[in-house]
């Protein structure tokens, strides 16, 4: 009985002792205090405590004259829309934008340099305007060989199937998938949603692999349907 006594004594001695230890804290450590809560930095605050950024869009030779006479439709909206900083940097032919304390949107920088590659790509101004104002609006290039390797008078009917007689082709994949489509020579940019790019793409690929126009217009007819049935 007193063994078992002396070992309850001691249990219940060490279990106090325990206590004490896990209870006792370090004067060292600061008192604990509920966590202070700050209000969101505006986004103006936000860039000026970065630093500014720069952008350098390389304009082609042959987008150089239109540039010029459309450089106040082209700075406009950057300066008015983005507040970003312009200038056209004449001996490495690029257009420099960058933001300033003046730029609220995070995202402007980006959208800026979209709308200028765009227009050095061969999109007129009013089309390119429409990547500062609608957030799902994107760029898609790519090339014929891309789809199929062809040479010389091959190639040349390829390109035709896609203009077609005065661009009637082009103006209906354009109408019909509501895209913009810039030809530039074996290259191809669509301008547009991330769904009417895929529809006028695909009626490009069928072009480019021989398919005649007159079943393409079909199979746009029937998209287009479709389109118009969701939308109402």
């Amino acid at each position: 009985m007193n063994a078992e006594h002396h070992e309850q004594g001691t249990s219940t001695q060490i279990t106090e002792n325990d206590d004490e230890i896990m209870i006792d804290e370090d004067p060292s450590l600061p008192a604990q205090s509920s966590a202070p809560t700050f209000q969101p930095l505006p986004a103006s605050a936000q860039r000026t405590a970065l630093k500014s950024e720069t952008r350098r869009i390389p304009v082609p030779p042959h987008r150089m004259t239109p540039l010029k006479k459309d450089w106040v439709n082209i700075f406009s909206p950057l300066t008015e829309m983005l507040h970003l900083q312009v200038r056209m940097n004449v001996p490495r032919r690029c257009v420099e934008i960058r933001t300033s304390k003046h730029t609220t949107d995070i995202g402007a920088l980006q959208k800026g340099a979209d709308f200028v590659k765009s227009y050095a790509l061969g999109f007129d101004v009013q089309d390119a305007i429409a990547l500062l104002r609608l957030d799902d609006l994107y760029l898609d290039s790519f090339e014929i060989k891309d789809v199929k390797t062809l040479h010389g008078d091959h190639l040349s009917r390829a390109i035709g199937r896609i203009a077609g007689q005065d661009g009637k082709t082009k103006f209906t994949i354009e109408n019909a998938s509501r895209t913009r489509i810039v030809l530039a020579d074996t290259k191809i940019h669509i301008l547009g949603s991330f769904q009417n790019i895929k529809i006028a793409r695909d009626a490009i690929v069928s072009l480019i692999l021989g398919s005649p126009p007159g079943k393409v217009y079909a199979g746009l007819r029937t998209v287009s349907s479709r389109m118009r049935q969701r939308a109402l």
